[in-house]
């Protein structure tokens, strides 16, 4: 039975670290070809501005929660492939070499180094999952998990905030702005630091041109309709103690088929 998990972790973990090895690569060249990924992938990819520690203590922190995840729960979280496999296939590659042209951003080295890496974290999770007795899964529910969300929770926006900060006034300043946005409406702040790094980081390089004030009024939109559709605006008339129209709760009420 463990050889049977094994040989299909190490299968799986191929495909999964290649594809996602590639994808995150390929974003970095876009638009001039098409890139397959997630946003925050690049977003946090960059804000660890080729460091390989930094990618690997990034990804780290994220590791702790998975397991967890996949000991209590048998299942993975999306932080394997949003940033673990891609954050440590990039600090492999670049613990030689820091230039991120011909490390990161380069689609065939990426996707050996996060295959290989998948390779390695899938099989991981899954012998550990299945060997682990069910006694320790209860200990994981209730020691690992909370452990690991106050460190994704509060530890991670306090590091980035700080690394924000550091870049420059206006990366602080957008950073501040956004990660407290993404805190209230979302519950986690990271989200909110890492765009509002790349904002402030562009403004310091290109001024407000196109780019960075379409980047700016995507971003707004982002936050609008993600507050709108977790209903914080009515969370927020009712922590003023202010009657909600009657308008705007049919709205939320028909969107949300209740």
């Amino acid at each position: 039975m463990f050889l049977i998990i094994l040989i299909k972790s190490l299968i799986i973990g191929a495909l999964v670290g290649v594809g996602v090895g590639v994808g995150a690569a390929r974003m970095f060249h876009a638009p001039t070809v098409q890139g397959m990924g997630a946003f925050r992938t690049l977003g946090e990819l960059n804000s660890c501005e080729g460091d390989p520690a930094s990618h690997f203590s990034f990804g780290l922190g994220f590791f702790f929660n998975a397991w967890a995840s996949s000991v209590a729960a048998g299942a993975f979280t999306q932080d394997v492939d949003h940033r673990i496999i891609p954050n440590w296939g990039a600090a492999a590659l670049m613990v030689k070499n820091r230039d991120v042209a011909t490390t990161m951003h380069d689609p065939k080295k990426m996707g050996i180094a996060c295959g290989i890496i998948g390779m390695i974290v899938v099989a991981f999770l899954n012998t550990t999952a299945s060997a682990v007795p069910e006694s320790l899964q209860i200990t994981a529910v209730k020691v690992l998990v909370p452990a690991a969300n106050l460190l994704v929770n509060i530890a991670m926006p306090v590091i980035f905030w700080l690394a924000a900060i550091d870049a420059g006034r206006r990366s602080g300043f957008w950073a501040t702005i956004f990660g407290g946005l993404a805190h209230m409406i979302m519950g986690n702040a990271v989200p909110g630091l890492v765009l509002g790094i790349l904002i402030g980081k562009g403004v310091e390089d290109g001024g407000w041109n196109r780019v960075t004030k379409t980047m700016l009024t995507a971003v707004i939109a982002l936050f609008v309709l993600s507050a709108f559709f977790r209903g914080f605006d009515l969370e927020l008339l009712e922590s003023f103690r202010l009657t909600i129209p009657t308008w705007l709760e049919s709205v939320h009420t028909s969107i949300s088929g209740k």
